[in-house]
């Protein structure tokens, strides 16, 4: 249902608005139970996927790009100018493509473990960015399930949904309610906690098996409470004078060595 909008305060796109606003965003969405997906790749697979859509605001441009992809889709589609869909969202905004949807209910620890061959683990994670791009590692390298701890950030968060390239929609997700005792068994996976001693054996000794790899925070690194309960330390080995890698690089190392199946 293609609905054109000519004036930016039109009541019906109270979703889009003050979209730059974190406080405001992180209320409003949490309370509604909604996120945002951003561009047109993104967009294209949240269409292709089971999740519920709100609704969509696109320019004219990116709608006759996405409308043979709209067949299915039984939610309104807003269509306007540039400048009035960036007079509604609240800053210069050159994707032209917007939706909202519907976040799944939230899922247990050991529901998107129970059978996962590899699973990623995140401890402290607070940047969206590294959390998207972890996502998207993860969906792409065989990653079965991700458990979050309590204090990582909102993976259905508009910057993380954007960078995991839509990731997010797919794989299996959780977040633990008491840590670290809800990851300490894992449905017989073996815990592999990333760190950058030098001490530890390289990730790509790991032989092939069941693991979950555990990533704690750029900077602080894991607690000692959820290094307590790992089978084993890994690195990545790095020549001299370097000792760290962004911790979304190195996921996807990890990722590439135990998944890609």
């Amino acid at each position: 249902m293609m609905i054109e909008i000519d004036e930016v305060d039109d009541d019906r796109l109270g979703d889009y608005r003050r979209l730059s606003d974190p406080e405001y965003r992180t209320a409003l969405e949490s309370e509604q139970g909604v996120f945002v997906a951003e561009g047109v790749f993104v967009i294209e697979r949240l269409l292709a996927s089971d999740l519920q859509i709100r609704s969509l605001m696109l320019t004219r441009q990116r709608y006759e790009r996405l409308e043979g992809r709209l067949g299915r889709c039984t939610a309104p589609v807003y269509v306007a100018d540039q400048p009035v869909m960036e007079g509604i969202v609240g800053f210069p905004f050159h994707r032209g493509a917007l939706a909202i949807g519907e976040r799944p209910p939230p899922a247990g620890v050991a529901e998107v473990v129970s059978g996962a061959r590899l699973v990623c683990v995140l401890e402290g994670i607070g940047d969206h960015e590294n959390l998207g791009a972890i996502l998207r590692s993860a969906d792409a390298l065989g990653v079965d399930a991700v458990v979050l701890d309590p204090t990582c950030a909102d993976p259905w968060y508009r910057r993380s949904v954007r960078v995991s390239m839509g990731a997010v929609f797919s794989v299996p997700m959780a977040r633990a309610r008491s840590w670290p005792d809800d990851i300490a068994s894992l449905d017989g996976c073996s815990i592999a906690a990333m760190t950058v001693s030098r001490a530890a054996r390289p990730v790509t000794d790991l032989e092939s098996g069941r693991w979950a790899v555990l990533l704690g925070a750029e900077g602080p690194g894991l607690s000692q409470s959820a290094r307590s309960i790992a089978d084993v330390e890994v690195t990545i080995p790095m020549r001299e004078g370097v000792d760290s890698l962004n911790v979304a690089h190195a996921a996807a190392i990890a990722f590439h060595h135990l998944g890609v199946r």
